[in-house]
Formats: structure tokens, C-alpha cells, sequence
């Protein structure tokens, strides 16, 4: 065996956080290249139905603003006073002096939860990284479902420097997490599970109604829920997935939402089952410190957007949101695509397999005047590509016939020229015939 010399250079090795970004890099580059994401929008104007790419007019089933608060009247109005009244921002931490507008609007959001002690953060990645670390203590353990969202596993970092125990478990397996608490509640003080209230990529649901008789049965065990993409569309007062399902507020459930979806503005939001950790969270949270706040036209849209919220057109924008996801749902079955939950949610993931059909669809329906999003690696295992598509208000049930027929009429053949086939993605995802 050779042996390196002194001063020559050994082979590297590269680490697991070297190859990972490695692997997501050339993903990125190559759905770059092809004009699938990283994409500019070049409209003057944007409507919500259509959006321009390139020169091409297209529909536009990419949306988070399901409701399509964003384009509401009154939201704007506010938005355009405040800037017009106080400027493009109010720089200081809110540890000092908050605007005018955070008052009102943090009172209205808590007028929506019943009351509950509530903060409204820049963003609720923030919003997780300032809650997190002071709500988790030193002698608390951590169980995450594995497909919880992305932010709220950056804050959970943060707590394993902290040596705090952390499991993950399956997705949405509440027997894997019963196993989980039975372990560790003769060790640890408190047991938090962290798990998204509606999940971002295939739009299902957490089982809320299981969890809350898990937190009643063990006292150990706290509910910590990001409940963003639930928010607006549904529940009372647009209050959410969580609130829709759940059949009252948990007193052991700390709840968190995001305004940058459906609800047509910007922030998130931390709602609070008691005074001590409100308190704990305003006066220690990092984002309220050392972060500038939201500028003012920010916050006055989310004023107005709360009183559309707590009025009776928050229900008929959600009614009318719900005929097209029931819509969609219907055909889909219908032209036999393989959709991956079934759920009266706004988004929709049909799963085609390996990468390079689901790239292949896109384009196909690029060419054809949709614009959808596609889920791949990381966000999805490597084999398990998929068309993620969201619906919102501002499309029509027409604009929906359309684009399902065109995935229709295209998927066998693109499946074929990549070597697939509708049975092939159904082992792949696990379906029943």
C-alpha cells in the first residue's frame, strides 16, 4: 500500500452536509436551466389568475393566497394610508416602541382565538426561533414528525445545541408517538410534539382530534402546531385547519400561524395558552429584541384583513374556495390521477415518480399556459416526484377542467418516455389498485 508523502494533499472526503447541498445544488441548477423554478415574474400588473413569465400569459396554480386576500380592496387601502402617513418604516425594536398598528392588530387576532395572548412576529420562521428556545426547557424532551415544516426544524437546531433530547417519528403516526411519550415521560418534565396543522407539500392534515386525547391522557405531553397553509381558508374567523378540526382549544397546545398565505399580508403569529409563557416569549423572544419590526403599511393591512376575518365575507370567500377544492378532487379521482391525500385542501400533490417526468409535465404544461410547481428533492425523496399544485380564489372551476385535462392527456405518454408507468408510480407511493 502507498502511503501519502508529508506535504502531499489526501483525497478529501466530503462531508454529509457537503454532499447534501452538493446533490440540491445541481437539482436547483438543472430545474434552472430548464426554466422551472427561480423564475421572474415581468407583469406590471398581477391579478391573481395569471401570472407573466417570459413573455408568457400563464395560469397561474402556484399560489399560497388561496382566499386572494392580497388583491382585496380594503387590505391595500390600509396598506396605502399607512404608508402614505407614516413611511416606508418604523425602524426600532419593538422592545422599545412598537407603531401604532401592532396594538390593533394583535387585539383583533386574539379576538380571533378566543381571547388567547397573542404576538405577531416579522415572519414565523422568526417567530419559531424566538418561541422554540424559551418555551423547551433544559430537563424537556422533543418529539417532531418528520415532515414538519422546514422552520420549525431550523428552531429545533437550536435546541439540540442545548443537549435537549430530540426524537423523530414517522409521519403523522400517533402510535409511534404514544411509544415515544410512554419512554420518555419517567425522564423528562415536559414532552413537546411539533407537527404542522396542514402540511405544505401534499396538503394533509395533522390528526388533531387524536392529539388533543393524547394531551389529555398524558400530562407530560405539550402540542407546539405551525398551522400557516390552514390559515384564512377555513375555520371560524379563518382561524385555521387546526381550529376547524379541533373541538376546542387545547390548554396544552401552543398554537402558531403565519399571514403570508391566505390571509393576504405579511408576519406570523404565536397564540399563547397562558399569561407566564406570553410573557416569557415578549420579554426574551430574540425576533422582539433584537429584530426591526414590520413596517406600519405591513401591519395596518393586517388590521383591515382581521376585520374581513371577524366579519361574515371571510365565510363566503371560504365557501367559495371549498367548491373548487371539492371540484378538484372530484375530477382528478375521475381522470385517474394519482393524488396523494384526498383532503379538503387547497393543495394538491399528483405524484409521477422520477424527476425527469415531473419535469417533463411541468414543461408540457408550461408550453400549454399553466404554471404549476414542482416538488422535488429535498423537499420530497428522490423517487418520489411530484406535481404540486395549489388552488386559489382567483382561478375559476373552467381554469381547473383545463389544466386536470391537460395533465390527463399528457401523463401517459410522458410517463412512457421515461421508461414509468401509472402502475410503476403507484408501488412507488404505495398505493392500492
Amino acid at each position: 500500500m502507498s502511503e501519502n508523502k508529508p506535504g502531499e494533499n489526501k483525497p478529501e472526503v466530503k462531508t454529509k452536509l457537503q454532499q447534501i447541498t452538493e446533490t440540491v445544488t445541481n437539482v436547483v441548477k438543472v430545474s434552472s436551466e430548464m426554466g422551472i423554478v427561480h423564475r421572474i415574474a415581468d407583469h406590471d400588473d398581477f391579478d391573481g389568475r395569471y401570472v407573466s413569465i417570459g413573455g408568457q400569459k400563464l395560469l397561474f396554480f402556484g399560489s399560497c393566497g388561496y382566499l386572494s386576500l392580497e388583491k382585496h380592496p380594503a387590505i391595500i387601502q390600509a396598506g396605502v394610508e399607512a404608508l402614505m402617513r407614516h413611511g416606508s418604516q418604523f425602524s426600532s425594536s419593538r422592545a422599545y416602541v412598537s407603531s401604532k398598528y401592532y396594538e390593533e392588530a394583535e387585539a383583533l387576532l386574539s379576538q380571533m382565538y378566543g381571547g388567547k395572548k397573542v404576538l405577531l412576529f416579522q415572519s414565523l420562521t422568526l417567530g419559531h426561533i424566538s418561541n422554540l428556545p424559551l418555551l423547551v426547557d433544559d430537563n424537556d424532551a422533543v418529539v417532531i414528525d418528520e415532515r414538519a415544516h422546514d422552520s420549525i426544524q431550523s428552531a429545533v437546531m437550536m435546541l439540540k445545541l442545548r443537549q435537549i433530547k430530540t426524537e423523530v417519528i414517522r409521519h403523522n403516526r400517533m402510535d409511534r408517538l404514544e411509544d415515544q411519550v410512554k419512554i420518555l415521560k419517567n425522564e423528562y418534565k415536559k414532552i413537546w410534539y411539533l407537527a404542522d396543522g396542514m402540511y405544505s407539500m401534499h396538503g394533509d392534515f395533522a390528526p388533531v382530534k387524536e392529539l388533543w386525547q393524547l394531551a389529555d391522557h398524558y400530562e407530560q405531553l405539550h402540542l407546539y402546531m405551525d398551522d400557516i397553509h390552514g390559515m384564512s381558508w377555513t375555520g371560524p374567523h379563518g382561524t385555521g385547519m387546526v381550529m376547524e378540526k379541533a373541538p376546542f382549544y387545547h390548554p396544552k397546545l401552543y398554537f402558531t400561524t403565519g399571514l403570508t398565505k391566505a390571509f393576504g399580508t405579511m408576519g406570523g403569529v404565536l397564540v399563547y395558552p397562558d399569561d407566564d409563557s406570553y410573557m416569557r416569549v415578549k420579554s426574551c423572544g430574540k425576533g422582539f429584541i433584537f429584530s426591526i419590526q414590520m413596517p406600519p403599511s405591513a401591519v395596518a393591512s393586517t388590521v383591515a384583513s382581521c376585520k374581513i376575518h371577524l366579519s361574515k365575507e371571510i365565510t363566503v370567500m371560504q365557501t367559495s374556495l371549498k367548491a373548487k377544492i371539492d371540484y378538484f378532487n372530484k375530477r382528478a379521482v375521475e381522470l385517474g390521477l394519482l393524488l396523494m391525500h384526498i383532503e379538503q385542501s387547497p393543495v394538491f400533490f399528483i405524484g409521477v415518480g422520477e424527476v425527469n417526468v415531473g419535469y417533463d409535465m411541468v414543461l408540457r404544461l408550461k408550453k400549454s399556459g399553466f404554471f404549476i410547481n414542482i416538488a422535488v428533492f429535498p423537499a420530497v425523496p428522490f423517487n418520489k416526484t411530484g406535481l404540486r399544485i395549489t388552488v386559489s380564489n382567483a382561478l375559476s372551476i373552467n381554469d381547473i377542467e383545463e389544466l386536470l385535462l391537460t395533465i390527463t392527456e399528457n401523463l401517459p405518454d410522458c410517463l412512457q418516455k421515461h421508461g414509468s408507468s401509472f402502475e410503476k408510480i403507484k408501488k412507488i407511493f404505495r398505493q392500492k389498485e
